[in-house]
């Protein structure tokens, strides 16, 4: 007995790893090792002769082998390999037909007749009794979506698994009763909790989408195209103001260096008569210096604006509500009403944000033109500098 088992626990494990395909995550090696595991706990506890309790291994062993070949119909596939192979190790045909009707009463539908049916059926059917059932399931699960190519969404699964374990299925043995029917009560009651949990979640989604869409049907929103156009314009105006910033910053830099260098270094030289011609290019270099510093500073000296607007502002769109300036001194409830009209306007509220773009383009042109005047004076002051210093150097040299 032992040695044709092992011959075909070999020939199955070989034959399911070279030919299975890879999708059949569940129906697979261990699925089998599984039912014929469960298959000799059955057998051991039943009063079954050896041929008997051989059969029923041999059987569990060939009973899903069918699936290197199709999916539907597996059984048939099955019973021929497995005919073929035990007929080659000398088992006797009137014994590999018993196994045969075995693996033919696995298929899906099939009422199972004898005792030794109904227990490989209940062997095959255990996951629904074993506390890895969530796991199990989640693998078929996975191999319909591969194999079958169809796909279940949570809520539909729950179904399918509900109504499998309440309606189409049962164990057919008292053996297998005794072992199993608590534990698959216990999943079966998991999976209605579930269900309802999530039936619960959907309902309280459901709820606020409606809320949304009802708040959405209130306000008009602007269309994507031109939400995102205002958003990327709108950043963009920002960024180069920055950038402006930045440019006069490091120039008030610069400048604050030099005139901290003036005073402390060519300044003290001044005092001596001898230097005397060093006093026209120092007062050039201060000079332009000095310009540069001032025009960097009103290239990036913030303007104040009043900070407050009327009701009839608002109603007859003259207020743009999305620059600061414009509401800065208003209390919070007359901002919210303001905003609040402004949502429900769709006018308006385009009208504000081409307004702030606008605004922003003339803050821009300001800086920008500041800064390069700021530049432009660095740069000849620098220059005229330069040449004051050699034209006097020179000048002294002669004298």
């Amino acid at each position: 007995m032992d040695t044709l088992i092992s011959k075909t626990e070999n020939f199955v494990i070989n034959f399911l790893n070279s030919n299975l395909e890879k999708s059949f995550v569940y129906h697979n090696v261990s699925h089998t090792q599984r039912v014929v595991e469960k298959t000799v706990e059955l057998i051991e506890i039943l009063d079954l002769s050896e041929i008997e309790k051989e059969n029923l291994i041999l059987a569990a062993w060939f009973h899903d082998i069918g699936y290197t070949k199709v999916m539907d119909g597996h059984e048939t596939e099955g019973v021929k390999i497995a005919a073929k192979f035990l007929k080659e190790n000398g088992l006797a045909s009137e014994r590999i037909e018993a196994i045969s009707q075995m693996i033919l009463s696995t298929e899906m539908g099939v009422e199972p007749v004898s005792e030794y049916e109904k227990i490989l059926n209940d062997a095959d059917c255990s996951h629904l009794g074993s506390k890895n059932f969530s796991y199990l399931t989640e693998l078929l699960r996975r191999e319909w979506e591969l194999s079958k190519d169809r796909v279940l969404n949570e809520s539909d699964w729950l179904k399918e698994n509900i109504d499998f374990l309440t309606n189409k299925h049962r164990y057919y043995t008292s053996t297998a009763s005794k072992i199993w029917d608590k534990q698959k009560s216990k999943n079966l009651a998991q999976l209605i909790k579930t269900e309802k949990k999530i039936k619960t979640e959907s309902t309280k989604l459901k709820h606020k989408k409606e809320e949304l869409a009802h708040k959405k049907s209130k306000i008009e929103l602007p269309e994507r195209g031109v939400e995102t156009m205002f958003r990327v314009a709108l950043r963009n105006h920002i960024t180069l103001s920055d950038i402006a910033d930045t440019k006069a910053n490091i120039l008030l830099s610069v400048n604050a260096i030099i005139i901290s260098m003036a005073l402390s270094t060519l300044l003290p030289k001044l005092d001596n008569p001898s230097n005397d011609y060093l006093i026209t290019p120092s007062i050039i270099f201060i000079a332009f210096t000095v310009a540069s510093i001032v025009l960097s500073i009103m290239a990036t000296r913030p303007n104040v604006t009043q900070g407050k607007f009327t009701k009839e502002d608002v109603a007859n769109k003259k207020v743009n509500l999305l620059f600061f300036g414009n509401f800065h001194q208003m209390k919070l409830q007359e901002f919210e009403w303001a905003m609040e009209e402004m949502m429900k306007d769709r006018d308006y509220l385009y009208s504000s944000l081409t307004k702030d773009l606008y605004f922003l383009g003339l803050v821009l042109n300001r800086k920008y033109s500041l800064l390069r005047l700021t530049y432009t004076v660095f740069m000849i002051g620098i220059l005229v500098s330069v040449i004051a210093f050699v034209f006097a150097f020179y000048a002294q040299g002669k004298a």
